[in-house]
């Protein structure tokens, strides 16, 4: 299989995986029907937000983790097609092979990076690494090491700072070893013990410790079990929901949440430390021409607008709205965000088709 169809395969299977704490990337095996990523990516997250080429953001339960080899299963979506993606035997590969690192660096959409095997068996903390020379940055977390023969035969997993492109990838004989052992338990969710390698469930562990060698385990978290936000964070996220937006999926992170709606993407913020709530809509781009006439109208609406301005960054038209948070109920921030939501719209198709102005790209 040549390099360009073992890219154009993976790009429907590798998945962007996001918690309130990081990001970092996923793929599904075929043979497994599950979402294969890092432990350390989704750390004490029962649920997580997925997002793939073929299916919008939505939520993701963690089925199984395991800390010491740091390897984690997370269901996949329903009713979604992925391509045949399959385990391969790492052990047939040999120092100086040619490699394929997948997944989202640094949050970006889809990345794969070339190099070649320094080392099959690199010892690293007791354990068998893949050493390559492909890059692999923050985000990499979790991805497929492919072979030139398109199949999986590591898991990208951490690199060493400060070195010359020194990644290393869990060796898929470890990542099929984890899968047969959750197999028999398959559906419930699954600490695998870091001492001893027993499967912890709900149903067997003792009080907080592993049945087997008495090691303290945390089971797995899920947002129904989660503690609610507090304050104006939970006024704001009322807000959302009163608005038909997933207040869980539109978290970003504690005070932060981003939704869509129509073209445009709004971003809400609540900074404690200057008591303000601000929502700000990502509208269209500057155009190439005339860009003095959208200065000119977007003054001239400033003018006009009550408890919004437009503004501009670089290129990004900018809508904003601001309020203290003592003044924030659910009453009036409804009413604001409603506001701001059904203008960032409205301005962002009338700028485009009026003046000429730039969609702003999204990658897909």
């Amino acid at each position: 299989m040549s390099i360009n169809d073992t890219i154009e395969r993976f790009k429907t299977a590798v998945i962007q995986i996001a918690t309130q704490q990081s990001t970092g990337t996923g793929f599904y095996l075929s043979d497994y029907d599950l979402i294969i990523t890092n432990h350390h990516v989704v750390k004490d997250s029962g649920d997580v937000t997925i997002k793939g080429k073929t299916f919008e953001k939505q939520f993701s339960k963690v089925l199984f983790t395991d800390e010491k080899y740091d390897i984690a299963f997370l269901a996949p979506p329903t009713g979604v097609e992925f391509p045949p993606i399959h385990l391969g035997d790492y052990h047939t590969m040999r120092d100086g092979d040619s490699v394929l690192a997948i997944g989202h660096p640094y949050g970006l959409n889809y990345t794969s990076t070339q190099g070649v095997i320094s080392r099959v068996d690199r010892v690293q903390n007791g354990l068998k690494y893949i050493q390559i020379d492909a890059a692999i940055n923050p985000g990499n977390s979790g991805g497929p090491l492919v072979n030139e023969e398109g199949v999986v035969i590591g898991v990208n997993t951490f690199i060493i700072r400060g070195g010359d492109n020194l990644g290393f990838a869990l060796p898929s004989s470890y990542l099929k070893e984890a899968l047969e052992q959750y197999a028999p338990v398959r559906g419930t969710s699954v600490v695998r013990c870091p001492s001893c390698s027993t499967m912890v469930t709900e149903a067997t562990i003792d009080g907080e410790y592993c049945p087997n060698c008495g090691y303290k385990i945390e089971l797995l978290k899920y947002k129904e079990n989660a503690i609610e936000v507090t304050g104006v964070a939970k006024i704001i996220e009322d807000i959302l929901h009163k608005l038909g937006k997933d207040k869980d999926l539109a978290r970003t992170s504690t005070n932060n949440w981003e939704v869509k709606e129509g073209s445009a993407t709004i971003k809400i913020s609540y900074n404690p430390d200057n008591f303000f709530v601000a929502g700000d809509a990502f509208l269209c781009q500057l155009p190439k021409q005339n860009i003095g006439l959208v200065y000119e109208f977007l003054l001239r609406e400033n003018f006009k607008l009550n408890g919004m301005l437009f503004s501009v960054a670089q290129q990004d038209i900018i809508l904003t709205s601001l309020a203290f948070d003592m003044d924030m109920t659910v009453e009036n921030g409804e009413r604001m965000f409603n506001d701001l939501l059904q203008k960032a719209d409205y301005y962002d198709n009338y700028l485009i088709e009026t003046f000429g102005c730039t969609p702003k790209l999204e990658e897909n």
